[in-house]
């Protein structure tokens, strides 16, 4: 039988394999090496920054693990696993280096109780232009100059989803709001978009970390363990998010053909009050849009809270606004516009219509950008308010990227041997994009009042740095396994609108 209980959660087991032979690779003498993070590349067309999330509660977990299961645990038994997975690991390739490689470094590790690095960033909710660091780490005592590079995996795994998801959510953000500022009100589109992809991450601690990221421009979340995250690592208050009670095929297609049934049931005696989203397309949506609404009518409308209706299947598009090649009278108009013409509405203060407040509209499949473009183009062209329609965010949008999606990476830019401080860098000639050039030496970022916009500066060394003391972004977040500046959510959240306005106008 396996042994599933022999699965270590030791952080220093959570890394390239590479990352263990460079303390061995490294110059003699060596005391101090220092790395940033930068979002070399966009990928994605009118996006040219990135939303700075997911580090505070990356360094959180970071400091977690190693607590439990690294400074906690018996030295023994963690130099006996790390000894074992060396040699079974490495004996076959090169049984040399397993002879000869030290494990005193982890064991100083262990016995010092801390993680002896520092770690300046940009605050949390600011938008980076491509190509500007926005966190840096370096070591704090001389014998741990191989610690930073050794972090890069784990750092990189929490951080670049984090901020990849926050950056869409943010373009969502601004598209929602564009439509709003036409036909509706804005203050509305915080709770329009939802994040629905928690079933298509990678993992449960994936999904909780990436929800988080949409909810730095959002209010709504399918992805409950998101909230706990949050309250652990960003002081989230407790209307952080929300969620409205949802049906799903399952619950539906237990009810046979009886749609009728179904509805009334769950409208009158599960959830007689509050909002209700229902998924309505199990057998003939359009059906249910001719026949089961107009017969609940009544009780609809005298029912205190919402009920949402939810298609998921077809071309979302033309779903809520509309099919003109659709042969169904209702299909033709697209689902608003016949909830109207069922439920009634009105017309806000810029002239176009609203739902009945006790009906609505969500749609949760295969949205992205685009479609959420095209939708609430397609409803203020019918002359309804764009936040008629709430939108529901999965993994398509959230989880179809990568690390590449912005070029992230963790890159060394100077170090210290022998005393005497030595810049560098890379700087590829077969990198034809020209985005693999790594910064060199110390960094600062400082505001550009010619670019009206934050830019980079480097090849500081510790002396040049302090120019820049008192204009530098990159201020101490994290220092020797402590934070010495914490952020809480709605702070980043501030700051996020505040940004967005700056570099988009929106």
């Amino acid at each position: 039988m396996f042994d599933i209980k022999r699965m270590n959660r030791n952080p220093i087991f959570q890394v390239d394999g590479y990352k263990i032979c460079h303390i061995d690779q490294y110059p003699k003498g060596m005391q101090y090496v220092h790395e940033t993070w930068t979002p070399r590349i966009s990928r994605v067309e009118d996006v040219n920054h990135v939303v700075v999330f997911g580090l505070q509660g990356a360094l959180g977990e970071l400091v977690n693990n190693f607590e439990e299961y690294f400074f906690k645990q018996p030295i023994d038994e963690v130099i006996a696993d790390y000894e074992r997975v060396i040699k079974e690991v490495y004996g076959r390739t090169n049984p040399e280096f397993v002879k000869n490689h030290d494990n005193s470094h982890i064991r100083k590790l262990h016995s010092l109780g801390y993680l002896p690095i520092k770690v300046k960033a940009l605050p949390e909710g600011t938008l980076v232009p491509i190509k500007v660091p926005a966190y840096t780490i370096e070591n704090t005592l001389p014998e741990f100059y191989w610690l930073p590079g050794y972090l890069e995996n784990l750092l990189s795994a929490y951080v670049w989803g984090a901020m990849t998801v926050a950056t869409t959510a943010n373009t969502f953000k601004r598209i929602l709001l564009k439509y709003a500022a036409i036909s509706s009100d804005e203050s509305k589109v915080f709770m329009q978009a939802g994040d629905f992809s928690s079933r298509g991450m990678t993992s449960p601690e994936s999904a909780y970390r990436l929800s988080a990221g949409h909810l730095v421009s959002f209010g709504v979340s399918a992805t409950i363990a998101t909230k706990l995250y949050l309250e652990a690592y960003y002081n989230a208050k407790e209307d952080a998010m929300s969620y409205t009670p949802s049906t799903e095929h399952s619950v539906m297609c237990s009810y046979g053909a009886n749609e009728l049934e179904a509805f009334t049931h769950l409208i009158a005696n599960v959830h007689p009050s509050g909002n209700l989203s229902i998924v309505s397309d199990s057998y003939d949506f359009w059906g249910v849009v001719e026949n089961i609404l107009p017969a609940l009518k009544d009780k609809i409308l005298k029912r205190n809270g919402k009920v949402v209706i939810r298609p998921d299947s077809g071309d979302p598009v033309k779903i809520v606004c509309g099919d003109d090649e659709a042969s169904n009278e209702f299909a033709k108009k697209g689902l608003v516009q016949s909830l109207y013409e069922i439920f009634g509405g009105f017309k806000n203060e810029k002239g176009y219509i609203e739902l009945d407040p006790h009906i609505g509209v969500i749609y949760g499949d295969s949205i992205t950008t685009k479609r959420a473009k095209d939708i609430c183009e397609g409803l203020i062209k019918k002359g309804f308010a764009s936040t008629n329609c709430i939108l529901g965010v999965g993994s398509y949008s959230y989880q179809y990227v990568t690390r590449d999606t912005y070029g992230f990476a963790l890159k060394a830019t100077a170090a210290v041997i022998d005393g005497k401080f030595v810049p560098i860098f890379k700087d590829p000639k077969t990198d034809n994009g020209r985005f693999k050039k790594s910064q060199k030496g110390l960094v600062a970022v400082i505001w550009s009042e010619d670019k009206k916009d934050y830019e980079l500066v480097d090849n500081l060394n510790p002396e040049t740095i302090k120019a820049y003391e008192g204009e530098n972004y990159l201020n101490d977040v994290f220092v020797d396994g402590k934070f010495v500046r914490l952020r809480d959510l709605e702070e980043i959240r501030q700051l996020l609108t505040k940004e967005t306005y700056r570099v988009y106008g929106v």
